[in-house]
């Protein structure tokens, strides 16, 4: 519990009604979750605008109103606060409501297109082994320390956000990792949370359907690291040209890695194959569990944020070569005859082409690369066919199918993607509505040796169909087909 005037200390405020001196007990931009003495904060979104829930709010006990605009019918108990912005607003009063959090342990953003769950779930895993408790925030689960929460987004509320950083806190974490999506930036998920460093993977063709254009998409990734404070670290992949934009404007110490390029932190690849990947990091050998090229950016990427903050180089490469991948992150099987499945949450154009050429890189002969692929429904159409022509393009046979169509239907998007197949690709091409029948077909096709990809949902157990989630988990079919084969 804290007194309003308190939480509303460091806010820009334009006017007040009531009191200031009264106990707000919780804080919440949701109008059903408001319980008596707390706060409602009434945010305009993209499909509904909290200020026409205010006298719900105010119903189910809210006396206090944070607003951009004060109703003409005012309750003469309650107290109206109107602010600029409320989003950013809410930022700054969660930290303060909740005693600052993220500045009693160092919280370390990643962003990017690719990368951010495997690179801050390897984060999380490496400082855990090495002994500090710690916390991650991500897309397929947060925890705290060895406590698990499910992660209903990317990037939580500023409300959540403050909220399991002040857990945190208090079950002695030093540490924090977190995904920081571009949503989380434009929508001000992060306002008033302070950041011991920042990392920036890489930028392609994402959440256009969002941003509107690629541009709108690169300035909302930069006001991360344009919002960090001078004794903050900024560390971009130099290899992405994009990398040198991100920190133009902060205050942050830059700081690079590489793998290409001249960096202040470099790696080789010296062995890529399905057992692991051998690599060269500053001059000393690693081997890791972890498969690809891609994952050699996120494994320096995790060397260089460890060393940043003062970790023992030889202890940190010690610890990664233990590591395993995230869940759904070119986790594969093997069936009785030889057959190799992998299963990635590849659902950009980008994350595909890197996957499959991973593929391509450590196959070692005549065997098929067969491609289940397919593209999520309202979301940004305008990669539906670049992911379909890069499947063929670097692919043997393609199976196109559903992959959570949401309100969409299933045939207009594999329409969509069809949209990229070049017409000497089609006969390599087949659609198949069913993503369970798609997987199934793949399975069948593929003969001993062949390697199988299904791309787009990785660690998600469902199907997102007319609004209802329905169990379903991809390695779990291909486990399930693999166990017909063998039979």
């Amino acid at each position: 519990m804290k007194l309003l005037r308190d939480i509303l200390y460091s806010v820009r405020i334009l006017e007040v009604e009531g009191s200031t001196n009264i106990a707000v007990e919780g804080i919440t931009l949701d109008s059903r979750k408001v319980r008596p003495n707390w706060m409602f904060v009434a945010i305009k979104g993209l499909q509904s605008d909290g200020h026409d829930f205010i006298n719900k709010a105010i119903e189910l006990g809210a006396d206090c109103i944070i607003c951009e605009q004060i109703p003409s019918e005012r309750h003469p108990h309650v107290t109206y606060v109107r602010v600029n912005d409320a989003a950013a607003s809410l930022g700054v009063m969660a930290a303060e409501f909740y005693d600052h959090p993220s500045e009693k342990l160092k919280l370390i953003g990643v962003t990017g297109t690719n990368g951010k769950t495997t690179t801050v779930t390897l984060l999380y895993s490496l400082f855990k082994r090495m002994g500090y408790k710690t916390g991650l925030l991500s897309t397929v689960v947060n925890r705290i320390h060895n406590e698990t929460v499910t992660a209903t987004h990317t990037t939580p509320n500023a409300i959540e956000l403050n909220a399991l950083l002040r857990e945190m806190v208090d079950a002695g974490c030093m540490y924090c990792f977190m995904e920081v999506s571009s949503h989380a930036v434009h929508q001000k998920r992060i306002a008033g949370v302070r950041f011991a460093g920042a990392v920036f993977t890489n930028i392609t063709h994402d959440h256009l359907d969002y941003h509107g254009t690629f541009d709108e998409y690169l300035k909302a990734k930069k006001g991360f690291f344009d919002m960090l404070s001078a004794d903050a670290f900024a560390l971009v992949n130099k290899d992405d040209y994009h990398g040198e934009e991100m920190v133009k404007d902060t205050k942050a110490r830059v700081r690079t890695y590489a793998i290409k390029s001249m960096a202040d932190f470099r790696a080789r690849v010296v062995e890529n194959q399905f057992s692991g990947l051998q690599l060269n990091i500053d001059g000393k050998d690693l081997w890791t569990k972890l498969i690809g090229s891609f994952n050699a950016y996120n494994i320096l990427a995790v060397y260089t944020v460890a060393r940043l903050l003062g970790q023992d180089d030889l202890t940190v490469l010690t610890q990664i070569s233990t590591l395993n991948a995230p869940e759904g992150r070119f986790q594969y099987v093997k069936s009785s005859n030889d057959i190799t499945a992998i299963v990635d949450y590849a659902h950009t154009p980008d994350a595909l082409k890197n996957v499959l050429n991973t593929i391509r890189d450590i196959r070692t002969g005549n065997e098929k690369v067969i491609t289940v692929v397919g593209c999520g429904g309202d979301r940004d159409k305008g990669k539906r066919p670049l992911m379909a022509g890069i499947a063929c393009e670097l692919s043997d046979k393609v199976i196109i199918t559903s992959d959570n169509p949401r309100s969409e239907e299933p045939e207009a998007i594999i329409m969509d993607m069809m949209k990229g197949v070049e017409s000497d690709q089609t006969r390599k091409v087949m659609s198949i509505t069913n993503r369970r029948e798609a997987i199934r077909a793949a399975c069948m096709m593929a003969q001993p040796g062949d390697i199988l990809l299904i791309a787009g949902k990785g660690h998600e157990k469902y199907q997102e169909i007319k609004g209802e989630r329905q169990h379903f988990d991809d390695l779990e079919e291909v486990q399930n087909c693999f166990k017909l084969i063998g039979s």
